[in-house]
Parts: structure tokens; sequence; C-alpha cells
């Protein structure tokens, strides 16, 4: 059995990363990194499945409660290890440093640099319907790169221009990137609210619609619902990334996960409630384009889709801000442990970021932008996100049994129901994934299994630096 690294090393990490965020602070990382394109398209799913009003809201109440279970959850184990690098930690000091590694690799390949060059691409597109270049995918040039071929056009420009952008934002420092990480999440938030108050105050809609419904809902279809609910709900942990740099993390970690995960579940309720008030349940469920698009042409007319074209450029940008800085934090303690590039555990002397850490998640982000190759790394390795926070999870158990008078400013609520309720979740959702989808989901596990020979290289390394 592998022992867990020695956490000194981790410790005197995160004492060089300057605590200067606060509750809202990481609460705006939260609801930045949750709120994505899932809450405009999973619905149409949702109601295929669950062909009820009411029905439908109970399915999204329920992610939002298995959500908040897991942030409580994560709070326990962000305050009895309040360091960068989120579950790497947890899962490293619970289950063994492999175990640890290849979460960290997985975000770094795929979880975090993957989702950074979708969104990045997405910004362009929806830039593209006010600048028509900014989204044109034409060739400008193009290098083969062994199997691969580099293309740069005008929308991967706009693209790795928007990476670049966000990097050097989050390197000059955690005071800048925050203001601008804060802002953007507020716009975020401001745009909802104010779709959903004008949807239900001057927009065209039926309350009628929140009555009609196909009656009896069997309990497997509300399961598979739940499924790419809980998907929608992804990012909950963000926080949990920056423990290191919150003041008082034992009270303010807590309070970010919380009031990030909360503001999530309303709006997504809201927003929930605002399609049916617009569509049929049954009309819901035939949508085949973004549903928050079909349900604002029924609102308010088709000249809304200039607007919402606008607002999906602010969510998108604030989407890619939190993760250009809650990823390099991951890489930042693995490096710190030995267990990647030893630069990538420098903090930069004036700015007191992980900077070559963020530099190195740009970097590749922007190949995976010019290879187009994101789509299939999201694609494939979409359930890693649900596995690795349902064994993250269960470290709660393991880390209390291990050391259970170890200092615990906040413990989860609703322990052991709640952690075992959302492991158990997490453990339904992959095996659908896997069961649903062998052959993407296969691919995913190889991605994750050819972790373990970079582990086996960079372990080897650190033994020979020791020796």
């Amino acid at each position: 059995m592998q022992r867990p690294l020695p956490s000194s090393a981790a410790d005197s990490a995160a004492a060089q990363l300057p605590r200067r965020l606060g509750p809202i602070d990481g609460a705006a990382l939260v609801v930045s990194n949750v709120i994505g394109s899932g809450i405009f398209i999973v619905p149409a799913f949702v109601a295929q499945g669950v062909p009820d009003a009411r029905g439908m809201l109970a399915v999204w109440l329920a992610g939002g409660l298995l959500a908040f279970a897991g942030a409580m959850a994560y709070a326990e184990l962000a305050t009895l290890k309040p360091r960068a690098g989120g579950e790497y930690v947890y899962l490293r000091d619970a289950f063994g440093p492999v175990a640890g590694f290849l979460t960290g690799w997985t975000s770094f390949v795929a979880g975090f640099s993957g989702a950074i060059a979708a969104s990045a691409v997405g910004l362009a597109s929806y830039l593209g319907r006010f600048l028509p270049a900014a989204g044109d995918t034409t060739p400008l040039v193009q290098a083969p790169l062994g199997p691969l071929t580099l293309t740069l056009s005008p929308q991967s420009v706009v693209a790795l221009t928007a990476i670049a952008g966000f990097s050097v934002v989050h390197i000059v420092g955690i005071g800048p990137g925050r203001i601008v990480q804060n802002v953007l999440a507020a716009l975020k938030v401001l745009v909802l609210v104010a779709f959903v108050a004008f949807g239900f105050t001057i927009g065209v809609g039926s309350p009628a619609n929140f009555g009609g419904g196909a009656g009896m809902v069997a309990p497997s279809s509300w399961v598979l619902a739940l499924i790419p609910v809980m998907f929608s709900y992804s990012g909950w942990n963000a926080a949990a990334y920056v423990a290191g740099e919150i003041r008082d993390p034992g009270r303010n970690v807590p309070l970010a996960l919380g009031i990030g995960t909360v503001t999530v579940v309303v709006l997504y309720l809201l927003l929930n409630m605002l399609y049916i008030y617009a569509l049929p349940v049954a009309e819901l469920a035939t949508v085949e384009v973004r549903v928050v698009d079909a349900a604002a042409e029924r609102l308010f007319g088709p000249l809304v889709a200039a607007p919402l074209a606008a607002a999906s450029v602010v969510m998108i940008a604030a989407s890619i801000s939190a993760m250009v800085l809650a990823g390099p934090r991951v890489y930042y303690a693995m490096a710190q442990d030995g267990q990647f590039f030893s630069r990538l555990g420098r903090i930069h002397p004036r700015f007191r970021t992980p900077a070559a850490a963020i530099i190195a998640q740009s970097a590749w982000a922007g190949v995976l932008v010019l290879t187009g190759t994101f789509e299939q790394l999201v694609s494939y390795t979409g359930f890693a996100v649900v596995l690795f926070a349902g064994v993250a999870v269960t470290a709660v158990f393991v880390l209390r049994r291990r050391a259970p008078d170890a200092p615990r400013p906040f413990r989860a609520w609703g322990y052991p129901v709640a952690p075992f309720v959302f492991a158990a979740a997490s453990a339904l959702m992959v095996g659908n994934a896997i069961w649903r989808d062998p052959g993407p989901s296969a691919a995913g596990l190889l991605i994750i299994a050819a972790g373990v020979p970079v582990y086996l290289f960079f372990s080897r390394r650190a033994h020979r630096s020791e020796g």
C-alpha cells in the first residue's frame, strides 16, 4: 500500500501564496465555474425524461441539494487542509499519491485546459455574430503535427487571445485577478436575474404550463434525468482550489462554497421556471437549439437574439476567467510535491502568483484550440469530473477515521448521510456514463490511466534528486 506524501511541503507551499481572497471572491469563482452551457441546453433532456413541470423542477432541486452536500463535504476537507490544489490534496492524503496525481493529471490534460479551449472557441463564435471575422473558421495557416494538424484561423486567433488575456490578468496578481473575476461573475448573475425578471413581468408566457404534465413518472426516469442535471452543477467545488489563498479559511471557505452553490441552485430553479413559463414541458422536450434561445424568442420575440448573444459573451468570459484562475493551483500543488514539472511550483517573485503554472495551462489550452482536439477530450473525460469529486467526498470518511482528533474548523453538514448519498449518486452517474457510452468512456479511462507512467517518471526523478 502506498503512503501519502508528507504534507510539510504542501504546508510551506501554501504559505507562499498570499491569503487575499474573501468568501465573496470564492463564491464568485463557484458561480462562474458552474454556470455555463449546461443550464441553457440540459433542460430539454430533463423534460424528455420527466415530462411534468413540477417533477422537472424537483429534479433540478434534488441536483442542487446533492451539489450542496458535496460542497459541504469539500468545506470540511478544505478547512482541514487549507492549501492550494483542491481534490488533488484530498485524494493524495486519503488514498495515496497516485490517486492524487491522476486527478491533477486529468485536470491539466483535459478537465481545465480542454474546458478553457472549448469555452474560448465558443466565445469567438458568439463574437462572430457581431464581428463576422471573429467567428471565421477559414484556415490562415496549417502545419502538420504528427497525426494532428495545427490550424490557425481568425476564430482560433480570437480564442487564443482570450486565453492569453485572462492568463495575463491572473498572472499579474490575485488582486487584479479577483477584481476581474468578481465583476464578470456579478455581470453573469445580473444578466440572468434580469432575464428572469423581465421574462416573468413583460414576457409572453403562461402560468398554466406549470400544471401540465404526463402524470406519474417512473423512478428510473427521475434517476436518468438527474445525471445531466448533476453535470450542469459541476464546478461547485471551485473555491476549494484556492483555499490556500482565502483569508481565515476555517470560516470563509465554507461560506464561499455555501454562498456560491446556493446562488447557483436558486438561479437554476428560476431559469427552469422561466423556461416552463415560456414553453409547455412537452414542447420544451422537443427543443433542438439552446433552450434559452427558444424560451427567449417565445417570451420576447426574435429581436432578443442579439442581446442574448452579447450576454453569452459575458457569461463565457466569466467561466474562462474562473478556470484560468483555479486550474493552475492544482499543478502548483503537484509540482510542490515533486509530482510535476518543478518550475510550475514556483511563485512569481513580484506578483506572488503561480505564474509558470498559469502559462503552462494556457499553452496547452492553446494547442488544443489549434488542433481542435478539445471537443474529444472534454467528451471523453467528462465523467472524470464526477468520478474524482465523488472519490474526494469519500475522503471525508477516510480522514475522519484516520485522524479523528485533527482540528476541523468545519464539519460537513448531514454527515454521514449527505456525503454518502453524494458519493453514491456520483458512482451511479459514472457507471451510467460508462454503460451508455462505452467507447468514449474507455478512451477517457485510457487518458486517465496514461497518467500512471507520467507519475512514475516524476516520482523517480524526485527520488533521484533527493538522493
